[in-house]
């Protein structure tokens, strides 16, 4: 067995020709911008619609697919596609909090087809703008935990069950922009469970985000209680959405995680015993597309520290288990 689809998301600073060079000689062929997450969200994502536009970046790009590597975008759109300035006009586009109120602080309403249609249609635009040589396009709902609407149409659905309705909405216009988009439901914080009794649209697949892991043992350690929760649902997810292109979304290399998102950045080594064994696990599990966050490995990060691992790393992904 071996990995399909190997990855490696950076944010945009990070992106350099050499990076490139490094990537594609140790066999990674994708490549995820990741403009950042948490409540700065919508702000870095402005900035790096900015990015996509400038005649450096459009080359970089373009260098990389003649190197064999794709460029897509991985990224929490969902405070940018449902601007928290709406709230003054439609506050019942926005998600209803334990009290009764309506708050703007994070997600969305999922049972307002209002709403939905409002983010499907800024969802095929933000597709037109972002063009990448890949048609995946990865838009995540907000980088938050215990943020879901509790109006009474949302209070009985979970947490996956409104991701999904949202991942929906945003695939039907992903969908008007290019037929061939692909977009994932990402299974990640609180959103790790099955969302029983919605379906997937077509085009809408698992994507696997372990934040809450034990990085130190491997993803399937039954003696770690954090890995055991982060694995518990995996088997059911992937039978709900079927293992085609579904993708484990890794923190192996993510050292702006292992910073705790600060910089300077902490110097990172790579837990290669873990890697190979989470690899052989997903694998068995049936992905074949893996790619992991390393955010804070830049020229900052080699200034400091020297080469991130990105030839080790590569190894361990590009090789048979």
């Amino acid at each position: 067995m071996h990995v399909r689809s190997r990855g490696w998301i950076i944010n945009p600073e990070d992106l350099t020709r050499r990076l490139i060079d490094r990537l594609a000689a140790s066999g990674i062929n994708e490549l995820g911008i990741h403009p950042g997450g948490g409540k700065a969200a919508p702000e870095l994502l402005l900035k790096t619609l900015a990015f996509h536009e400038e005649k450096r970046t459009r080359e970089l790009y373009d260098y990389a697919g003649e190197r064999g590597v794709t460029v897509e975008y991985d990224a929490h759109v969902l405070s940018y596609l449902l601007p928290r300035s709406e709230f003054s006009a439609h506050p019942e586009w926005f998600r209803m909090d334990e009290s009764g109120a309506r708050v703007n602080d994070a997600n969305m309403c999922a049972s307002n087809e209002d709403a939905l249609d409002y983010v499907s249609k800024r969802a095929r635009e933000l597709a037109l703008t972002l063009k990448t040589p890949s048609h995946r396009y990865a838009y995540w709902t907000d980088d938050i935990v215990g943020k879901t609407c509790r109006c009474p149409r949302c209070r009985e659905k979970t947490a996956a069950q409104q991701t999904l309705t949202i991942t929906n909405a945003i695939a039907r216009g992903l969908k008007s922009a290019d037929p061939q988009a692909i977009t994932g439901f990402l299974a990640y914080l609180d959103a790790l469970e099955v969302p029983e009794g919605i379906r997937p649209e077509k085009g809408v697949y698992l994507e696997y985000a372990p934040i809450g892991r034990d990085s130190a043992r491997a993803i399937n350690d039954a003696q770690s209680p954090e890995n055991v929760h982060q694995t518990a649902k995996l088997a059911a997810l992937i039978a709900y959405f079927d293992a085609k292109n579904a993708r484990v979304v890794e923190y192996w290399a993510d050292n702006s995680r292992f910073s705790n998102w600060t910089r300077p950045p902490k110097y990172m080594s790579l837990n290669a015993q873990v890697m190979r064994a989470d690899v052989k696990y997903y694998l068995e599990c049936g992905f074949e597309d893996m790619t992991s966050f390393a955010c804070f490995l830049g020229e900052d990060y080699e200034a400091l520290y020297g080469p991130a691992p990105v030839e080790e790393y590569g190894e361990i992904l590009s090789g048979e288990y």
